[in-house]
């Protein structure tokens, strides 16, 4: 293994030249997928995989990822350092050719990187052209070198800023908006990604790390037991059959490249779920379309437990026994493979095409998974029993499809009584609409576009399929009508080329119950009809809360916020707000931003039992300095408490707890986000502090000093208004905004009439729809465990979690 080491010498001379950058401007999705969200993500993706590369050479320990509240971000870390020598042939320094010519890197030649996910050479110089502006610092040879770019075009040449007794490179650039839809990046996305990373290279001890500037937030990822942790934390709120993870290593040297070894790492837990939930790696990179590995690492499992299970007598000789995707039932594997050099399937990396990687794995985890089955006889009859009710229950869910057949529910052609189909045959222009309840059906049906548009009622809430085998969901009548509907099989008959509509669009009341069935039928997509998704034709319909009327115009709304806004937007047409200290009138644009934050604290004070309200909310709001909130404050006995100290605070609280006839609104300080009146006192509360102190930075911004400001004079037609207090002024505006309008909230489908429903929810010219997608199938996979199985502890702990993040609770 020695001579297939990388040279630590990493220079010029190993810096390949193939072609320029034109191209990944006038067609960036080719590159990066497509020019929004995921495209925009896809550039941190590109260059978080060199800082890793460095890594698996072994020359990087730590990568930190910042979001910068500017919109930019950047990533360090301490590798090597990119080259920053004259390229001998092409007479720049290296590292300009790296940024500046694509398919340009150490990635191509004998030496820089024996293992690496960015083969195709365009990552960084992909993000440089698709950048506004990049900067790169490189420290290297003792001194730090640093030049700049715009649209992939040097700004400045490279040049020496500093000295320094460390390594490694620092990118950091901007999207640029004449490319992408979308410029901001996501938190949860960054944040599942270097996760999942982390546990890939835990083990090798890399430490990633991910500031946030715009909410002052930094989280660390650092797992040293690897894929170990990452098939724990997957399998939380499941019921594992084995609580050991089992762990498999090996290397294999290529038969079509001698010299080039694979290296094939898997852990793997069986639980008593009903799903398969595997996750397949190739040099870090997710491979969510599978490949050879995937095709490997399943045929040498079935082979494997299909041969111990006759060895050891648990299958009659003259039983067929379980398939592949029996003994996969309840399973939870991550496999990540290492390849010298990968064939993916385009530039994002989507499937592994490599040939002899199946065998390779085959290989390996056939002779280790055969072992560890010898020596763990009472895991191994775990498994296998696990398979064999596997197997009865597709026995039982295949007799119930074919008795479905003989009375032609299923069969070629028949389509649901309940349906009401369209009258085009091109799939890709027609539309199906489940919808909840009959009564919502009807009005559904009246009002849609019969061309294009099917309608397909159902009642009420759906099977939980999280919990339910497959032979009591195909027993399930309302699935039944979905599966019959879309008339391309499910789970692993599924074929997507059959499927009748272009999309499928689930629409629901924009209630909790409407929730609760929306997202039953997600999990049952999820689960059962996963290619749908991953082919985009599934959607949410949105449906409105709201219809707002002012004489003869009317608007449709989705939800509070909207309802605020739009508010806002009507009712500062006809209003002003007079400072009469400082002699300003808001109006017009400055009016409208004014306004919005007003109506935000008025809301704010809704969050709050009415009782609660005066105490605490407007004691907050008044009472602001125009600098900063208190760090900790209580009030007890009509009382004020400030602390300095956390301890202090912490003891007053304890104190005051068994005084249960008193009220005791308690503030953490603007960084906790809350404020809350103490859940052991009688009369408690919850509310968010955060949102109020944003409020009032946002009021200062435009110019209303809360302390030594006003009187404010809201004028809104013929009448005016005085207002003495910043709560007062709140509140006048908002009912100000509403003087005249009419506002109409839908409980359910079933009150608009057709016309109303095909205007707001229906009609593609003026509707909004959800198109449904999995970016991080972990994260999916989580959530949908937690939520929707039976582990009432994990689903506790996160509502906890995510309580306060509710901005919109109907009870």
């Amino acid at each position: 293994m020695t001579e297939s080491q990388p040279p630590a010498n990493y220079d010029a001379g190993q810096i390949s030249v193939l072609e320029g950058l034109e191209a990944v401007r006038k067609r960036p999705a080719m590159y990066i997928g497509d020019t929004d969200v995921r495209g925009v993500h896809h550039l941190i993706w590109e260059v978080v995989d060199n800082a890793v590369d460095e890594a698996l050479a072994g020359f990087a320990t730590h990568c930190t990822v910042t979001l910068h509240e500017n919109g930019s971000v950047s990533v360090e870390d301490d590798g090597r350092g990119i080259p920053v020598d004259i390229h001998p042939e092409e007479g720049v320094p290296a590292v300009e050719l790296v940024l500046t010519k694509l398919h340009a890197g150490g990635k191509f030649g004998d030496g820089a990187y024996k293992v690496s996910g960015g083969l195709h050479g365009v990552g960084v110089s992909c993000v440089n052209a698709l950048a506004e502006g990049l900067e790169v610092t490189v420290h290297k040879h003792g001194k730090i070198h640093r030049m700049s770019f715009e649209r992939g075009e040097v700004k400045t040449h490279l040049e020496v800023v500093g000295e320094t007794e460390r390594t490694g490179t620092i990118v950091c650039w901007n999207p640029d908006p004449e490319i992408f839809s979308s410029l901001e990046h996501q938190h949860s996305i960054v944040q599942q990604r270097l996760r999942e990373t982390a546990y890939l290279m835990g083990s090798r001890g890399l430490r990633l790390e991910l500031t946030d500037e715009r909410t002052a937030t930094h989280e660390v990822f650092e797992y040293p037991a690897g894929l170990e942790a990452f098939v724990l934390d997957a399998n939380k709120g499941r019921t594992p059959l084995h609580p050991e993870v089992l762990t498999l290593y090996g290397t294999e040297e290529s038969k079509d490249s001698p010299g080039d070894v694979y290296e094939v790492e898997l852990s793997m837990q069986w639980t008593d779920g009903y799903q398969e939930n595997v996750f397949p790696f190739v040099n870090n990179i997710h491979t969510r379309g599978g490949g050879t590995h995937l095709t490997g690492l399943r045929s040498s499992l079935a082979r494997a437990l299909g041969n111990y299970a006759r060895k050891e007598g648990l299958l009659k000789d003259n039983d067929k026994g379980p398939s592949g995707d029996d003994f996969r039932e309840g399973l939870t594997a991550v496999l990540s493979l290492k390849v010298p050099n990968p064939q993916f399937e385009g530039q994002t990396k989507d499937k592994l095409g490599n040939r002899e990687a199946q065998g390779i794995v085959e290989a390996v985890v056939g002779r280790q998974i055969g072992a560890f089955l010898e020596e763990n006889h009472k895991i191994a009859k775990a498994i296998i029993q696990k398979a064999v009710q596997a197997r009865a229950a597709r026995d039982a869910a295949r007799k119930a499809r074919d008795l479905v057949r003989r009375k032609s529910a299923l069969a070629s052609g028949s389509l649901p009584g309940k349906l009401a189909d369209c009258q085009s045959k091109v799939r890709d222009e027609t539309e199906l609409f489940i919808v909840e309840g009959d009564s919502a059906g009807g009005p559904a049906k009246m009002g849609r576009d019969r061309r294009i548009q099917a309608i397909l009622p159902i009642k009420g809430k759906i099977l939980n399929v999280e919990k339910a085998p497959l032979d009591k969901m195909l027993a399930h009548q309302e699935i039944l009508l979905i599966v019959q509907a879309l008339g391309c099989g499910i789970s692993s008959e599924l074929d997507p080329e059959k499927v009748r509509y272009g999309k499928t669009i689930i629409m629901t009341d924009a209630d909790v119950d409407g929730s609760h069935i929306r997202t039953l039928l997600l999990t049952f997509f999820y689960r059962h009809m996963r290619q749908l998704i991953d082919e985009g034709r599934l959607y949410i319909a949105q449906p409105p809360l709201y219809k707002v009327s002012k004489g003869k115009k009317y608007k449709y709304l989705i939800h509070e916020n909207a309802l605020r806004d739009y508010l806002v937007e009507i009712g500062t047409a006809q209003m002003t707000v007079h400072d009469t200290v400082a002699d300003k009138t808001f109006e017009g644009a400055a009016l409208r931003e004014l306004a919005k934050t007003l109506t935000d604290i008025d809301a704010l004070k809704g969050a709050a039992i009415p009782i609660w309200a005066p105490i605490g909310y407007a004691d907050l709001v008044d009472r602001w300095d125009g600098e900063k909130l208190p760090s900790w404050w209580a009030r007890a006995d009509g009382t004020d408490h400030f602390f300095d100290a956390l301890e202090e605070y912490e003891n007053f609280l304890e104190l005051r707890r068994g005084m249960v006839d008193e009220e005791l609104v308690v503030y953490g300080g603007p960084e906790s986000g809350v404020l809350m009146a103490d859940s052991h006192v009688q009369g408690s509360k919850l509310m968010r502090a955060k949102d109020v102190a944003e409020c009032l930075e946002r009021l200062a911004a435009q110019g209303i000093a809360v302390q030594g400001g006003g009187p404010w004079v809201v004028t809104g037609g013929k009448e005016s208004k005085e207002c003495t207090k910043v709560t007062e002024l709140a509140s006048t505006a908002r009912k100000s905004a509403e003087s005249g309008v009419d506002i109409q909230r839908y409980k359910g489908l079933g009150e608009m009439n057709a016309d109303q429903l095909w205007e707001s929810t229906m009609d593609p010219e003026t509707r909004t729809l959800l198109k449904v997608s999995v970016d991080d199938a972990l994260a999916a996979d989580q959530i949908f465990t937690i939520l929707m199985s039976d582990g009432v502890e994990a689903r506790r702990e996160y509502i906890e979690e995510h309580a306060l993040e509710i901005t919109n609770l109907d009870i």
